[in-house]
């Protein structure tokens, strides 16, 4: 017989992805998108999941170029859909801003953030911050 105990655990932790990102290793970003492709695996409608990866490893990517410090992700799909949540401990928030030309492929993370999320945010600890984005299961 199994223990309910242990069935409520099996269940809440197969409901969220968690993920500890040590500073300054870009290696973390591939590994990220690939935990939160394999979490996502029946998920959603067709093209959700690949927004989610993309909006996942811009995030992950922030906190470990922008930080000197470990960072945590979290994914959680519930009955709204999919939130993640990349937390780091450094209490500078992220800016918004718009890219100019000479930029290269810099600064445009947290504008497909705002663009492709459903909702997003920077919700402050006592220790740093959690930037956060939510998708709806639905059409992309």
């Amino acid at each position: 017989m199994e223990d309910k105990a242990d069935s409520a655990t099996e269940e809440a932790s197969a409901q969220q992805l968690t993920r500890r990102l040590r500073r300054a290793d870009l290696r973390a970003v591939p590994e990220a998108r690939k935990a939160l492709r394999e979490y996502l695996r029946h998920w959603g409608s067709r093209g959700r999941a690949e927004v989610a990866e993309l909006l996942t490893s811009e995030l992950v990517t922030n906190a470990i170029v922008h930080t000197d410090h470990d960072a945590l992700l979290t994914a959680t799909v519930g009955p709204h859909g999919l939130r993640v949540e990349v937390r780091d401990f450094v209490a500078r928030r992220p800016r918004l801003r718009v890219p100019n030309a000479d930029d290269g492929t810099n600064g445009r993370g947290l504008l497909l953030v705002q663009s492709l999320a459903d909702a997003w945010g920077v919700r402050v600890h006592g220790v740093g911050k959690a930037v956060w984005f939510e998708l709806d299961a639905g059409v992309a």
